[in-house]
């Protein structure tokens, strides 16, 4: 691996993971397990409120930051970090809300469906 892309220094984790949501992102981890992509968790431009949550796999690039929390290792661009910064992601299971959730404390505006924000 080169250089610039050698874990991340940092006194904190950017998001936290409940367990939950670690073990359904192990469990995807080892089912996509690619040796040249990782966990990318992110943002991207778009949605009803501007943002939108990432969660896929992709290549290091780079300005990534690798991270290990609660047993899920994944890569994050370092100039998202600030939008992501005390966001616990969840999983449900539930009835009416089935899926991964992101409880972001920045966001000032989200969507309906929660699937977008705006800080």
């Amino acid at each position: 691996m080169d250089d610039f892309f050698a874990p991340a220094d940092t006194k904190t984790d950017p998001i936290e993971i409940t367990q939950a949501a670690s073990e359904r992102l192990q469990q995807i981890i080892e089912e996509k397990s690619d040796a040249n992509t990782f966990l990318r968790i992110g943002v991207k431009g778009g949605g009803c409120s501007g943002l939108s949550y990432t969660l896929d796999f992709d290549e290091m690039k780079e300005f990534d930051e690798e991270y290990v929390v609660n047993d899920v290792s994944f890569i994050l661009d370092k100039r998202h970090r600030m939008y992501l910064e005390g966001t616990r992601l969840t999983f449900s299971t539930g009835l009416d809300n089935r899926g991964f959730e992101f409880e972001n404390p920045n966001a000032s505006d989200t969507c309906g469906c929660g699937s977008s924000f705006s800080v």
